[in-house]
């Protein structure tokens, strides 16, 4: 049978070798190491929702496109009118709990608290907030006359109808990311994004940093020994893999077919995801690296991660270090699954690196990150020869399926 459509792009895949020092990215309930065993190997972990936070915030910083995910929308609401408009603290507070208790999600109140919160995170624009108050100062006069929310059976003087629409709203970051919100009909989103777990591609070893904190008055006076505090954190270090993909025909129906506003999102988001970095322990490590190598791959049929290239862990050089073994690694992995897949579905491939040497299976080499997203954002976004836009045109079945998947 012929394979699929080359010239359709569907899939944007990024790949990143990264090594990272002396560093605890993403911590877990007991501030340890997280870790996956993987090939029979203990390694490093970074979780993809600690990763995707850093996209996020990196893509929100540069792009400008804030997006809030919070359970005290209407403390939000709240400060926002008190600052703001200059409603009275009483007034305000009431404001906020008719906001969080007048939307279809169920709210919960505190006993020693006038906030209420909803039982959901809502996941809406920055914008939401301002719209929110806006309502509000609308319905002033009610709220004036209403009484405070104190229990779960009290009713808002706010319309349900509004509100919900509002907590409808959405963003580029929101289009790329998904939202989960069942409480609000038709408020869910289906993220255009995927991103996996990184892992370390070789085995690694949790390191215990004992420390102590010297008391300075102590230090100066002299009159007796002994730190003020001691303790100990966990640490490690090594080359991590890390991958993600972007459908761009679910980012396209989220769009509703807007092809340049799918473009810049998904270059937006291959810059974030390419040079953010978790923020765990950041001031006691400074883990600041960039990565090693950076692979992005178009492809028409589905995505494909090169994580089982190390799956047997990569062997240090004979003179130390795990970076050139995991570029070599990775770049004949490409080589054998192009093989194997009968070359069926790359449309284009590229990558930069800080390697001397060229990689074969990796596509067209280019000088700088900026260069290699442009490169795979021009392909996954030209036209096709019947000039139809290649990023856009997957049918709708596809789009189903890959919404479902």
């Amino acid at each position: 049978m012929p394979g699929p459509d080359r010239t359709t792009a569907r899939f944007l895949d990024i790949h990143v070798v990264q090594s990272v020092p002396f560093a605890n990215l993403n911590r877990d309930d007991n501030n340890s190491v997280k870790t996956v065993r993987y090939g029979d190997t203990e390694r490093t972990r970074v979780s993809s929702q600690s990763w995707k936070r850093a996209v996020r915030e990196y893509f929100q910083d540069s792009f400008g496109e804030q997006a809030l995910r919070t359970r005290r929308i209407g403390a939000r609401v709240t400060r926002l009118l008190q600052e703001q408009h200059g409603w009275p603290a009483e007034l305000a507070q009431r404001a906020g709990q008719h906001v969080a208790a007048g939307s279809s999600i169920k709210f919960e109140t505190a006993k020693d608290s006038p906030v209420i919160t909803t039982n959901a995170m809502v996941y809406v624009p920055e914008t939401a907030v301002a719209e929110l108050a806006a309502l509000a100062q609308e319905h002033r006069a009610d709220l004036e006359s209403a009484k405070d929310i104190k229990k779960t059976s009290d009713k808002s003087v706010l319309p349900k109808e509004t509100i919900d629409a509002i907590l409808r709203s959405r963003n580029g970051v929101i289009n790329l990311f998904g939202r989960m919100l069942a409480e609000v009909d038709d408020a869910g989103v289906d993220g255009a994004v995927q991103v996996a777990h990184a892992l370390t591609t070789h085995g690694t070893d949790v390191e215990l940093d004992y420390f102590s904190a010297v008391d300075d008055v102590t230090s100066a006076w002299g009159d007796t020994t002994g730190s003020a505090h001691m303790g100990h954190a966990e640490f490690s270090a090594g080359v991590f893999y890390r991958y993600a993909t972007v459908d761009l025909a679910d980012l396209a129906a989220n769009l509703g077919g807007d092809r340049d506003a799918a473009r810049e999102l998904a270059a937006g988001f291959a810059e974030a995801f390419i040079l953010s970095l978790p923020r765990a322990k950041k001031t006691a490590t400074a883990p600041h690296t960039i990565p090693d190598l950076v692979h992005i791959a178009v492809r028409s049929d589905r995505p494909l991660s090169y994580a089982a290239a190390f799956e047997q862990p990569v062997a240090s050089q004979e003179n130390g270090g795990y970076g050139p073994a995991s570029r070599t690694a990775l770049a004949r992995y490409a080589v054998a699954a192009d093989k194997l897949l009968g070359g069926r579905g790359t449309v284009t491939a590229a990558w930069a690196s800080l390697e001397d040497k060229d990689l074969d299976g990796l596509g067209t080499r280019v000088d700088s990150f900026p260069q290699l997203i442009d490169t795979a954002i021009d392909a996954a976004f030209t036209t096709d020869r019947t000039g139809t836009d290649t990023a856009t045109t997957t049918d709708a079945a596809s789009v189903t399926a890959g919404a479902g998947a």
